[in-house]
């Protein structure tokens, strides 16, 4: 079979499974609200990031111009990482050009052949492919089971284990059970790493902070600043030690250019407004507990609620009717769910009205009440 046979037979099965995936260009002045993407609090637009994006840029230029080891690390970095550090309790951090290369760094720069990675089953993609490049001996658990954890940490005396959790899960955005991971890991010698993705400044500086685990030096996290913090990029946050290990040996940190400075401009800006105004975690959180009541569905940790839907097919046609009536919501479709279920992914945000987001709900629960049927 040929390349181009064999890419019409692989279109040509998508579309008939309904998973074929199209881009949508989203002009700057859409009309619609958006609840498909990730800005949890609504900062992405805010005057204070808008305007530390500027200044970064005048500042610095459009790009870092190298990687961080050549010439690319600049004063704003080092600042947002000192006040990243500040804000989640941690020692240190580094600042890095996206959270997939946050996750991909930790993982190939500490595991290898040698090593053994322990992973939930809902990790993100990022770490599932963390844990293949790093070449270590893979075990993949049921999903927030810590007592399989255990056995297989159990089960490798003395050998080098990182264990792979995210604070909040992507797709059911449900909490992991972090206090009692990091107790297995800390009798067991292994290293429990977190992903912050979904957790950072819905619940402020996160819930390893909020489990104690902060500064822990069996805990380490990686974070992305494109959610809650509206911008783009991804950080490491842990002991001054492990950071220094990433600089030398991190691949997607080592060979990257350095974040652009209009995006580490925004994303400290963001900070410096989320550490001001701390009720923004708040309201997100109490819109996302409010529209699940509304939707008949169980309350989310995170800022995501996932609505399971009947088939792909159901799913993208309750999208495109919240579309019709504007309203953008996002859509989960195998093989992009752990589970398989088809769902309709709505983001809440604390960055609509009041008056936008009742509107909103309205258009959630009669689509849902529709199409779930």
């Amino acid at each position: 079979m040929s390349w181009h046979e064999w890419l019409a037979a692989q279109a040509a099965a998508r579309e008939e499974a309904g998973l074929t995936r199209r881009l949508v260009v989203r002009p700057a002045d859409d009309p619609v609200l958006d609840l498909a993407g990730n800005d949890y609090l609504g900062l992405a637009r805010h005057p204070e990031v808008i305007a530390g994006a500027e200044a970064a840029a005048r500042a610095y230029g459009a790009g870092a111009g190298a990687s961080r080891l050549v010439s690319g690390t600049l004063q704003i970095h080092a600042t947002l990482e000192r006040e990243l550090a500040a804000y989640t309790g941690q020692p240190g951090a580094l600042v890095l050009s996206t959270g997939y290369h946050a996750n991909l760094s930790v993982v190939t720069a500490l595991a290898d052949r040698s090593a053994l990675v322990v992973s939930d089953a809902h990790i993100h993609a990022s770490l599932v492919d963390a844990a293949r490049l790093s070449r270590a001996r893979l075990v993949v658990n049921p999903h927030n089971d810590v007592a399989a954890v255990e056995a297989a940490l159990a089960a490798a005396p003395g050998e080098r284990v990182l264990v792979l959790a995210e604070s909040v899960y992507s797709v059911l955005s449900d909490a992991a059970p972090l206090a009692e991971l990091a107790e297995v890991c800390a009798t067991y010698g292994a290293l429990l790493v977190v992903d912050e993705a979904h957790g950072l400044g819905v619940h402020g500086p996160g819930l390893v902070a909020a489990a104690g685990l902060a500064g822990a030096p069996h805990v380490v996290v990686t974070a992305t600043l494109s959610k809650s913090l509206g911008s783009q990029g991804g950080a490491v946050l842990g002991p001054p030690a492990l950071l220094d290990h990433l600089v030398n040996r991190a691949r997607p940190f080592i060979f990257d250019t350095g974040l652009a400075p209009a995006a580490a401009g925004a994303a400290l800006a963001a900070l410096r407004v989320l550490t001001a105004t701390p009720e923004l975690s708040t309201r997100v959180r109490h819109r996302v507990t409010d529209l699940a009541a509304a939707l008949g569905v169980e309350p989310p940790t995170g800022a995501v609620l996932s609505v399971p839907m009947p088939s792909p097919r159901g799913a993208l046609a309750a999208q495109a009717a919240a579309l019709e009536q504007g309203v953008r919501v996002g859509c989960f479709r195998p093989p992009s769910v752990p589970d398989g279920v088809s769902r309709l992914r709505i983001t809440a945000s604390a960055g609509p009205s009041d008056e936008q987001w009742a509107r909103a709900t309205e258009v959630l629960v009669a689509v849902v009440k529709e199409f779930r049927a």
